[in-house]
């Protein structure tokens, strides 16, 4: 079986995708998503790149594949680069479970578990609906519940000219972290006690900012603090785990092992975000599972995206043993049914187990051609002082 055709497709629905189509002379085809969200067009043009190459292998050699497409540079990896290695990758898994007739994740070395549970995002803690939201979702039984901090903005994409100035794009960190401990502590207090809740700040704070915000609320009541710095350097976030006993939720920006390798052997992350369209794939993913196994640290996979990306995260948490919750957003990764015809149907709670051949997800071009991406970018948040923070 040999590779004969590589398409991109750049989308805007469910929200914007960089799906990558592999086909092959046997008629069988393959579909991955790369995972650097807003930088797609990047993407677009990386595969073209590495296409030149791919056309004529063999799309059973996935681990060759992925070492020919990272080392083949001089100037190694980084993000757009192993965001369009792993759509490739995910790609090549699906068609070698169509090929053998068996669904990914038994080529991952079979199933660990029955049900991959997940937590679900209820929004913003100063959200005037968010305790509904949390009383649904304990009734509905997630097993986890993240917010998003409490922010006295209302951001807005750029999906235009993102040269516009947008005011309501202030992000007041002492005001966020004064409102957000104040509400999470009202809700903690009335919720039951067995539902983890944890809080994704984006990297928006400094290490003294973190360190504060961990003692503004009541000890032992947060499951994990997502990303609450940047994770460039592995020194800041030793600095602020000596600060804080808060367990931390870190990963979902790695785009290699090599990348994963201080946070896991240091002990700085205590649930690694691996997001496997970020990560270089399925390939690059089972190694860091296998890696966190060895240090105790639970998979907690990063998940917002598209129905491939949550297909891929499915396969691989049935296939890991230490993993904990995925991350679910059914907005996006169950939108799109006319483009993905087939997709991982949710139980409540969770998804069951695939049965069908490879990723168990179909592509339709046609579909896809009606939903062109457009010029899109996350919010670009300033501070009062007009200074540019994280989004």
């Amino acid at each position: 079986m040999r590779i004969t055709e590589i398409k991109s497709f750049l989308l805007s629905k469910p929200r914007d995708l960089h799906i990558v189509k592999i086909e092959t002379d046997e008629g069988i085809y393959g579909i991955g998503e790369a995972g650097c969200s807003t930088r797609e067009h990047g993407q677009d043009g990386v595969l073209r790149h590495l296409r030149a190459f791919l056309l004529g292998m063999d799309p059973m050699q996935v681990e060759h594949i992925w070492q020919v497409c990272y080392r083949s540079a001089y100037y190694e990896g980084g993000r757009v680069i192993t965001g369009v290695m792993a759509a490739i990758d995910i790609a090549l898994y699906d068609i070698i479970g169509k090929k053998l007739g068996v669904p990914v994740y038994q080529l991952l070395g079979g199933a660990c578990r029955d049900k991959i549970f997940g937590f679900v995002t209820v929004g913003g803690l100063n959200d005037s609906h968010c305790q509904d939201r949390v009383r649904a979702a304990v009734d509905e039984r997630w097993p986890a519940i993240r917010f998003s901090p409490a922010d006295s903005i209302v951001p807005r994409a750029l999906r235009v000219d993102p040269t516009l100035k947008d005011t309501t794009n202030v992000f007041d960190v002492r005001e966020s972290m004064a409102a957000t401990a104040e509400l999470y502590t009202d809700i903690w207090q009335t919720t039951d006690k067995r539902v983890a809740l944890g809080i994704d700040y984006h990297h928006r704070f400094s290490v003294a900012e973190a360190a504060q915000f961990c003692q503004m609320i009541p000890r032992g009541s947060l499951s994990f603090l997502e990303e609450p710095i940047r994770n460039e350097n592995p020194e800041a976030y030793a600095t602020l785990r000596t600060m804080t006993d808060v367990p931390f939720a870190i990963g979902e920006e790695w785009p290699s092992k090599w990348a994963a390798l201080p946070y896991i052997e240091r002990g700085l992350t205590n649930f690694a975000r691996v997001d496997i369209c970020c990560i270089g794939g399925l390939t690059e993913a089972k190694k860091v599972a296998g890696w966190c196994e060895a240090h105790y640290i639970d998979v907690m996979p990063h998940n917002p995206i598209g129905p491939v990306c949550t297909a891929a995260t499915i396969h691989y948490a049935a296939a890991i043993n230490n993993f904990n919750w995925v991350e679910m957003v059914p907005a996006f990764n169950e939108g799109a049914s006319d483009v993905f015809p087939e997709m991982p149907k949710r139980q409540g709670t969770h998804y069951p187990l695939p049965v069908r051949p490879g990723l168990g997800v179909e592509f339709d071009e046609d579909a896809a051609l009606k939903y062109p991406m457009t010029f899109y970018e996350h919010p670009h948040l300033q501070r009062p002082d007009g200074s540019y923070t994280n989004w």
